[in-house]
């Protein structure tokens, strides 16, 4: 007797607690308040004789995100935000918090700085060459100057990075550009000019211009001097003015000296030398400077270099080249 007993009891509270929990979850749509206290049904009402299946316990669906993850998830989304705002992220090239404005107030001042030595060299050619490349040229036949290789290995040097896979077409175009005599007049009239963009010739007549410009280039960077033609002189355009360089041989007995003058456009310094002796200049604005090499000897090469303060880049390489 008392076993029914104590089994229609464990019944009873099964049934109540699956009745409980079915109707806790719809809660917020059925039930009633009364004072402030939900409407939960008395055990007292209800039928002792009603048979209810025996109750097993609810388990989680497979994919189902259990409610405190969802919880946990919620709760670290709301920290890390709190501390990026406390502490925000900072760029690669800063130490502390800055504030950038939208808009640059004067034009002049540019975020990112521009290729100051623009195309000054006075080049002819049979189409406008492409800044990317005239910079690219420009970079090389500077590294390549004041090296001892002939000036057709130079011209290959200077143009093979430009068309990497063709080195045997331009070294047969190099020996045509080298007969070339680009500053004569009757070249300049038969040069014919080439319509269009430098990107839309065909690739031998790309070889033909850039080797034209790398020559060219090279004769602009090479200054020679000597008893017989003393002085030499070169202009070049920048983005904050022009360059004029004016080089003399001044020989006096068995002695010579080389006599350096620059009038720059804005401050800067200029800086004449090779492995045994060097001379330097500078100013705080713009105008003439002066150096002079003692003891010169002929067919002894010598760099000049021209820093603007203006423009933040390499510095502008010349050959000086005496001789006889």
């Amino acid at each position: 007797m008392n076993s029914d007993s104590e089994s229609l009891q464990n019944q009873l509270f099964r049934w109540l607690i699956a009745k409980y929990a079915i109707e806790s979850e719809n809660t917020s749509v059925n039930c009633k308040e009364n004072n402030g206290v939900e409407n939960i049904p008395s055990a007292a009402n209800t039928p002792m004789d009603l048979q209810q299946p025996e109750w097993t316990p609810q388990t989680s669906q497979l994919g189902e995100i259990p409610t405190v993850q969802e919880r946990f998830q919620a709760v670290l989304k709301r920290r890390l935000q709190i501390q990026i705002q406390n502490h925000p992220p900072l760029f690669p090239w800063e130490t502390q918090i800055r504030e950038y404005p939208d808009y640059v107030d004067n034009p002049s001042v540019a975020l990112v700085p521009s290729w100051g030595w623009s195309r000054g060299a006075s080049l002819t050619l049979p189409i406008d060459l492409p800044e990317r490349v005239f910079q690219q040229l420009l970079a090389r036949c500077q590294e390549l100057v004041a090296s001892s290789l002939p000036l057709g290995a130079k011209l290959v040097a200077a143009v093979e990075s430009l068309f990497p896979n063709d080195e045997q077409a331009i070294n047969d175009l190099a020996g045509l550009v080298l007969r070339t005599p680009y500053r004569s007049a009757s070249t300049i009239e038969a040069m014919p000019n080439l319509d269009g963009d430098y990107f839309d010739l065909q690739s031998r007549q790309q070889m033909a211009v850039s080797l034209l410009a790398a020559k060219q280039l090279f004769d602009n960077l090479t200054l020679p001097v000597s008893a017989t033609n003393p002085v030499v002189e070169r202009e070049w355009l920048t983005d904050v003015g022009a360059i004029k360089l004016h080089v003399e041989y001044v020989q006096y007995g068995a002695e010579a000296k080389l006599c350096v003058r620059a009038d720059l456009p804005t401050q800067g310094n200029i800086k004449v030398g090779n492995a045994s002796t060097t001379a330097m200049a500078q100013s705080s604005s713009s105008g003439n400077l002066r150096v002079e090499i003692l003891c010169v000897s002929p067919r002894q090469p010598y760099t000049l270099e021209v820093k603007l303060t203006e423009i933040d880049q390499q510095p502008l390489t010349f050959l000086i080249l005496p001789t006889m």
